[in-house]
């Protein structure tokens, strides 16, 4: 077994559910892949032996891995673990990803592991509780059908014997074992889980959710209700004290500093400006929420804080899409109450959005009691507690047309016979992989293009923040952008290292261009190593802009801090352009992976309203336009079909991948060292055999 180094504690836990058999291995032959997405990507080519299964399958394989930062002091990167498989929701389902901070990655390791690998199908409904590197399985006849909450509460009375919050409890009957006031972190599903919901998510704490892959369904068909971790080991840091340093200094220049605010909201209703500006408190509630008696609240780690903890305990830390499903209440605490307790049934957020189209439907005579589509649901009274309760339990239930929409909601719309008219005229807008819309794949193209040539919706707001949200929040509260368009996007270009200011044009000529394409893939390279497999929130990194001094006088953190802090934890030098290289080498070997389950080339488009729909409301970004760079509205915008096929052509080029498939080729995997990666592509007849 490998020893404790640099941000590894030097053991992953492989969990055999079939068998009801643990075993440690060592982590040291994928520390290589550095954590998180990377090694899960690794663990699943070795342990998923035949990659064409479904995700309702004995042979699927689900990795949880943290990575060196997890339970260090790197701030905002110290809590995310990487959960993979093949999730259940996409439409075709890949082999996935999904995620969740929360005190989860540092409890896994300070309970002796790097990752965890489960396999098989339970034979009977099971929780799995790790202990300092002890592994008990147990059954969860009694767990079942509890929500995600009363699980954890459950699990917590049984590990700590009922004490006390903050109390001291032993962890053995040793004086060795250890003692915590510490609560075990748990993963766990709730009843959307049990009953095999494609929008099911797996829950840690009162809202961190791994949503959007379907995953939470696949616990529930390997009959796994929870694991839970509860350790008392350490962490191992190269060099503690360029850590604290790198810690404090990034404390001291970039936190959010209450006693000393150089960037204050303008406008209490612009609750998004405090994305941008890195107050803590702020996420998409906000708004509604602040004259509500609440406190921020953050991840293990963090200094962003982002979320809130209410006085009544109702909503703690709700988070975007969960939060603002229900806009329509007509009561700002029902619409928490719906976010509440559907993160209780372990949903996705996103998907509960289909509540607004069905009630379109409804009013169109389309959908209730007697209709084309059969419902019972109290449509009539949108807005009310009522119908989110009914609706919520629906979907968590199968009841009702919560039977099709547990499906995911384009698999229901389809089965309607409505998809054809109503994902062309942009009455249901899920451009890619049954996924909800998230950012105009129109118009921040960066955004749709990553997400299309991956396997779901990409999620990651580094240059989000910056090209869409300064400028649009800045025109809510009537303020001017906090710098120019020609700033913005120079400083932009220095940060990212891509150098061309052309790489974040989004004029109708632009989002086209080679130096577009170069903008796409930096944003998989970092993203894959940085935020998904060292666990970098996205929400934080990359931090491109320091906006406390417009002057651009202050230099962000992105591109120094991110070597600095993996030196200080590993012990080892990387230049920014090597991770973004190893970047490169696992979105290869993900692609790969999606090859062997049958990926080509023409199933990466998007709906029809991307390419015939015309944007008709204002979306504000930098555009470079009669010599000249501003902030435009970007209005009656289409996707160009023919010329997306050339940014295809391209990008695969870009990346080493056969234009005419999309499949890397042999030499690009062979110079990441993945030649067997190649051998399986070829013998599935992926790959043509290279003579020589």
């Amino acid at each position: 077994m490998s020893q404790a180094v640099g941000g590894y504690v030097g053991k992953i836990l492989v969990i055999d559910l079939s068998e009801r058999r643990a075993e440690a291995i060592s982590s040291e032959p994928y520390q290589q892949w550095g954590g998180g997405h990377g090694m899960g990507s690794a663990l699943f080519w070795d342990y998923c032996k035949d990659k064409t299964v479904g995700p309702f399958d004995e042979e699927n394989v689900v990795t949880i891995c943290t990575n060196p930062f997890s339970g260090t002091p790197v701030p905002s990167s110290s809590a995310r673990v990487e959960i993979q498989g093949i999730g259940s929701f996409a439409d075709p389902e890949w082999f996935t990803r999904s995620s969740m901070g929360g005190r989860i990655a540092g409890m896994i390791k300070a309970a002796g592991f790097d990752a965890c690998v489960i396999t098989g199908k339970a034979a009977e409904r099971t929780w799995v509780s790790v202990v300092n590197g002890a592994v008990e399985f147990h059954n969860a006849d009694d767990l079942w059908g509890l929500d995600t909450a009363q699980t954890q509460e459950a699990i917590w009375e049984r590990i700590t014997g009922g004490v006390e919050d903050g109390a001291w409890y032993s962890l053995g009957r040793s004086r060795d074992d250890g003692r915590s006031t510490q609560k075990p972190a748990v993963m766990c599903i709730g009843p959307a889980g049990e009953n095999l919901g494609r929008t099911a998510t797996i829950t840690h704490d009162a809202s961190h959710q791994a949503g959007q892959s379907g995953l939470g369904a696949v616990w529930g068909w390997k009959n796994l209700k929870a694991v839970s971790f509860m350790g008392t080991g350490s962490v191992p840091v190269a060099d503690p004290s360029a850590l604290i340093d790198l810690r404090i200094e990034f404390q001291k220049r970039f936190a959010y500093n209450v006693d000393d605010p150089v960037l204050e909201t303008p406008d209490p209703d612009a609750a998004v400006y405090g994305f941008i500006t890195r107050q803590p408190g702020f996420n998409g509630i906000f708004w509604n929420a602040r004259d509500m008696i609440s406190r921020p609240y953050g991840c293990q780690g963090c200094i962003r804080n982002c979320r809130h903890n209410f006085d009544d305990g109702v909503g703690n830390g709700i988070m975007c899409a969960a939060s603002l499903f229900y806009q329509a209440a007509d009561d700002l605490k029902d619409q928490i109450r719906a976010a509440d307790l559907q993160n209780k049934l372990g949903m996705n957020g996103f998907e509960s959005s289909i509540i607004s189209y069905c009630r379109n439907l409804y009013k169109k005579g389309v959908l209730g009691p007697g209709k084309q589509i059969e419902s019972n649901l109290p449509f009539d009274k949108y807005g009310s507690w009522e119908l989110a309760e009914a609706f919520i339990n629906a979907i968590a239930y199968r009841d009702d047309i919560g039977a099709d929409l547990a499906e995911g909601s384009m698999r229901a719309v389809k089965k309607w016979g409505r998809w054809e008219e109503d994902s062309a005229n942009g009455t249901f807008m899920y451009p890619q992989w049954g996924y909800y819309y998230h950012y105009d794949p129109r118009l921040e193209v960066e955004w749709g293009y990553a997400s299309v040539m991956s396997e779901r919706d990409v999620n990651e707001h580094g240059l989000n923040w910056h090209v869409h949200w300064m400028p649009l929040v800045c025109s809510m509260v009537g303020e001017k952008p906090l710098v120019s368009a020609e700033d913005l996007v120079h400083r932009l270009a220095e940060s990212t290292t891509l150098g061309d200011p052309l790489c974040f044009d989004y004029s109708e000529e632009g989002i086209y261009r080679d130096a577009t394409i170069r903008k796409v893939a930096w944003m998989r390279h970092y993203g894959r190593f940085w935020v998904q497999s060292m666990g970098m929130c996205d929400w934080v990194w990359p931090y491109l802009i320091d906006y406390t001094s417009p002057d651009g006088s202050s230099k962000p953190a992105t591109p120094d801090f991110e070597p600095r802090m993996y030196k200080a934890v590993t012990g080892l030098d990387i230049t920014f352009e090597e991770s973004l290289e190893r970047g490169k080498k696992i979105y290869a070997l993900d692609r790969a992976i999606w090859y062997l389950q049958g990926r080509n080339r023409d199933q990466e488009v998007f709906a029809e309203f991307v390419y015939t729909l015309p944007t008709s409301a204002p979306y504000f970004l930098p555009v470079y336009e009669n010599g000249s760079w501003t902030y435009g509205t970007c209005l009656n915008r289409t996707l160009d079909r023919a010329k997306f096929e050339t940014v295809k052509d391209r990008f695969y080029e870009h990346e080493g991948w056969d234009v005419a498939t999309g499949c890397p080729t042999r030499e690009t995997l062979e110079s990441y060292g993945l030649g067997y990666v190649a051998d399986a592509l070829e013998q599935a007849g992926v790959l043509e055999k290279e003579e020589g």
